[in-house]
C-alpha cells in the first residue's frame, strides 16, 4: 500500500505542472494545486508508512477543517483536538472516528443550568432536544469528571459531544490520538 501512495505522490506532482503547462493556467491556482496534492500526498503517505498516523475526513459542520490527520497513542490535554471512536448511536454507526475538542479533564467539574453547560467557568453551550436528522437527545449529567475520561466538545450548536448522554464523557479507551486540522 504504501508503495501504491508512493507512486501516486509522485504521478500527482508530476502531471499536474504538465496538465497546467499544456492548458495554461494562472500561477496562482498552478501553485494552489501542487500544494493540495503535495499535502494531501505526503498525509497520505504518513497514514501508509506504518508510523501510526491516519487521515480523517470530517464529514459534519462541527469544525471547520475538512481532512485530519492524527496518530495512534498520542497524550491528549485540555485544550487538544482528540480523534476517538464513537460508540454508536443517532446516525453514526459503532468505530465512526470523531474528533471534538478537548474541553474537561479528570478532576474538571461540569455544571448544568437548564440546557447549558459550562465545564469549569467555560461556558460550552447548549444541550439540543433533537439532533438535525430529527434524533431525540438527552442531556448528559453534570458533575466531576471521572479519571481517564475527557469532556469533548465544539462551538457549533449541532455538535453530537459529551453534553448529550448519547456521548456523554469519552473514556481514555475511546482515544485514539491527538489530531490535527490539514485543510
Amino acid at each position: 500500500m504504501r508503495g501504491l501512495v508512493t507512486v501516486m505522490l509522485v504521478w500527482g506532482l508530476v502531471a499536474v505542472p504538465l496538465v497546467f503547462a499544456v492548458c495554461r493556467l494562472p500561477r496562482k491556482a498552478y501553485l494552489g494545486v501542487v500544494g493540495v496534492v503535495g499535502v494531501v500526498g505526503v498525509a497520505a503517505w504518513l497514514a501508509t508508512a506504518g508510523l501510526g498516523y491516519a487521515i480523517t475526513e470530517n464529514l459534519s459542520t462541527s469544525l471547520d477543517g475538512h481532512v485530519y490527520v492524527h496518530k495512534r497513542g498520542t497524550p491528549v490535554k485540555k485544550g487538544d483536538l482528540v480523534a476517538y471512536r464513537w460508540r454508536g448511536g443517532a446516525t453514526y454507526p459503532p468505530g465512526t472516528t470523531f474528533i471534538k475538542r478537548v474541553v474537561g479533564v479528570s478532576g474538571d467539574v461540569v455544571k448544568r443550568v437548564g440546557n447549558d453547560y459550562w465545564v469549569g467557568d467555560e461556558h460550552i453551550g447548549a444541550a439540543k432536544p433533537r439532533s438535525r436528522a430529527g434524533v431525540p437527545l438527552t442531556p448528559a449529567a453534570a458533575g466531576v469528571i471521572a479519571p481517564g475520561e475527557y469532556f469533548v466538545a465544539t462551538p457549533n450548536p449541532d455538535s453530537l459531544d459529551s453534553r448529550y448522554a448519547l456521548s456523554g464523557n469519552i473514556k481514555q479507551a475511546e482515544v485514539i490520538g491527538k489530531a490535527h486540522e490539514l485543510f
